[in-house]
């Protein structure tokens, strides 16, 4: 899929970034280039140091901001697939910075849909948040403009041969700024703060995330949301499975935070189709493919009216021993309660 290509990775030094660029180099030994994008010299000369160029001559390193549509147009010469990951994420950071989230995660997203167009890009998949259904934070909202400007960009293209389309899942086992991590650090301490003690969240490891992104690039047809299906989590449940032997003390919800996360609500359910292992969100304005298309496509079927997917109601739940084992495979393996 990815052989003979040319890959560019926006905010390519982040933890997606770097498990994406791992399982290229594993499954893609002919990739042609893997352009890494982003404003981190510090976080991109560790990754020169992993992948020395005598070894790793297919990887490039841009200094450069999605901000800048210039600059990340001159970045998107040649390049076949757009990977888009840069984003402000943290959601407190969002609400004291709000004209910076919007420059990033909204501008941002409209420079990579006009560099992919004009450069001729083929495939262009974007990551999104489950902050971003019905959002009622800063960095959700801004997620979500994000998510319709790729799926509109499709009714744009015209007659370039050219894909967008968008992966959302829920929280990421370790990356920066998680709980578990969090959580790793507060143990030394002997008390876990907790928001609130009936608080849920989705769960992936970064791998699958990728590997979700890896489906999206094979299959899309262009315009879907596609949308995992994952575990949920109970925040007591790590507070167990990390430290059982601390107390825990309730700081309260922060602002824009939910108590349950949710990745596809009712009213999406009408334009939901299921594939088997993922989800489908299409577009609701298309005017490249039909509903029927879409299903033809995906050999998918569509959920029941009604239908939604949340943390709180999930069907599938994590155990704090299946947490521990989940913890030593993909976050710390020297871990141990």
């Amino acid at each position: 899929m990815l052989n003979k290509k040319t890959v560019l990775i926006t905010g390519g030094t982040g933890s997606f970034g770097k498990k994406f660029i791992e399982t290229i180099l594993d499954r893609y030994p002919n990739v042609k280039k893997i352009i890494i994008y982003s404003r981190d010299e510090l976080k991109q000369s560790i990754i020169k140091q992993k992948y020395p160029a005598y070894d790793f001559p297919m990887l490039r390193f841009f200094i450069g901001d999605v901000r800048d549509k210039e600059r990340l147009t001159q970045a998107c010469e040649g390049v076949d697939v757009i990977i888009h990951a840069a984003a402000i994420k943290q959601v407190d950071t969002a609400e004291y910075n709000p004209t910076e989230c919007i420059r990033t995660n909204i501008d941002g997203a409209e420079n990579v849909i006009h560099a992919a167009l004009a450069c001729g890009v083929k495939d262009v998949v974007a990551l999104s948040t489950d902050k971003a259904c019905a959002p009622i934070n800063l960095y959700g909202a801004t997620k979500l403009a994000s998510d319709k400007l790729f799926a509109a960009a499709n009714n744009i293209r015209g007659s370039k041969d050219i894909r967008f389309s968008v992966v959302r899942y829920g929280n990421v086992m370790g990356s920066r700024g998680s709980v578990i991590p969090f959580f790793m650090d507060k143990r030394k301490d002997g008390v876990l703060p907790i928001t609130h003690k009936d608080m849920t969240r989705f769960n992936i490891s970064l791998q699958d995330g990728v590997n979700l992104v890896m489906f999206a690039i094979e299959n899309h047809i262009g315009g879907e949301i596609f949308i995992p299906k994952i575990p949920s989590y109970k925040i007591l449940d790590i507070a167990e499975a990390i430290a059982p032997e601390c107390k825990t003390r309730d700081v309260g919800i922060r602002p824009g935070e939910k108590l349950h996360e949710e990745m596809i609500t009712d009213t999406d359910s009408l334009n939901t189709i299921d594939l088997g292992p993922y989800y489908a969100i299409l577009p609701s304005v298309s005017y490249t493919y039909k509903e029927e298309d879409y299903l033809k496509h995906h050999k998918a079927t569509k959920v029941e009216f009604g239908f939604k997917y949340n943390s709180g109601t999930n069907s599938e739940w994590e155990t704090v021993e299946g947490l521990r084992k989940l913890i030593v495979e993909h976050v710390d393996s020297n871990f141990k309660v």
